[in-house]
């Protein structure tokens, strides 16, 4: 990559397309269109284009705004992973790619993209705390909403046998391909919500909304065994008398505020 480009606009007062075949003429180049404005961007000069330009714009007697600069180059991908830092949360490091892993510390890799969950947020680094600290090895975990899967592949990590969830195939695809990058296995997932599991957990994660957690408050303690673990996450601490009213026939073990948000953790036994 240059240091340097050149970017020539082209904003005609009418006749617009008459503009875009002279610009598409006289250049190879991409070009851009955007709200009546033509943008060529080279690293090559552009000077050449002006003088045309003008003749052409005072033959058809069209007001035509023209700018012309030269602009320093600027590399989008670095600047965007310079933009992305690791995070750790507890027991865990959660990092992008290309950030070096901590050899004292459970790494999960993860690579933000469209699914929600880096580990940045308040919600994702509280249930990563509640993960950390009450699930043990060979429990059977199911990750209800579940993202770019960072909480399922911790809980991995921790030795869990994992199952996943989401009513967003693009979420499972999505934690499927984290799985891999992370040297996980995912046991079980499917496109759905917790209404379709087919058994149940020592351990329930779910992370999405408070009225939806509210709305299928059942299902989750369905899918909980009896002195099992729900961490319930996604919630604002506006809701949080509304949520805890709703499992109020749980164990109440632990709640984590974090800013405007609330983690709640949960013992499926009359409490």
């Amino acid at each position: 990559m240059t240091e340097y480009y050149f970017e020539l606009s082209i904003k005609p007062e009418n006749h617009y397309e008459l503009f875009l075949d002279l610009v598409e003429s006289l250049t190879q180049d991409a070009i851009e269109e955007n709200e009546g404005v033509i943008t060529i961007r080279s690293e090559d000069e552009l000077e050449d284009f002006l003088e045309p330009l003008e003749k052409f714009s005072k033959a058809l007697n069209i007001k035509c705004e023209i700018n012309y600069e030269k602009k320093e180059s600027i590399d989008w991908i670095k600047k965007y992973q310079d933009s992305i830092e690791a995070v750790e949360v507890g027991s865990f490091y959660v990092r992008p790619s290309w950030c070096d892993e901590k050899k004292d510390k459970i790494n999960l890799l993860i690579d933000p993209a469209l699914a929600f969950g880096s580990g940045h947020h308040e919600t994702t680094s509280s249930c990563l705390l509640a993960i950390d600290e009450f699930v043990t090895k060979d429990d059977k975990l199911l990750d209800v909403g579940t993202g770019s899967g960072i909480l399922a592949i911790a809980a991995a990590k921790k030795g869990a046998i994992v199952d996943v969830c989401d009513t967003d195939e693009i979420c499972i695809e999505s934690t499927q391909s984290n799985f891999a990058l992370n040297s996980e296995k995912i046991n079980y997932s499917w496109v759905g919500s917790v209404n379709k599991a087919e058994k149940k957990y020592d351990v329930v994660v779910a992370n999405i909304i408070a009225d939806v957690l509210v709305m299928i408050a059942n299902d989750l303690k369905n899918a909980t065994k009896d002195g099992g673990i729900l961490i319930l996450s996604g919630i604002l601490d506006k809701h949080e008398k509304r949520v805890l009213n709703r499992f109020s026939d749980l164990k109440e073990l632990k709640i984590i505020h974090k800013n405007e948000w609330v983690t709640m953790i949960f013992k499926n036994i009359k409490g």
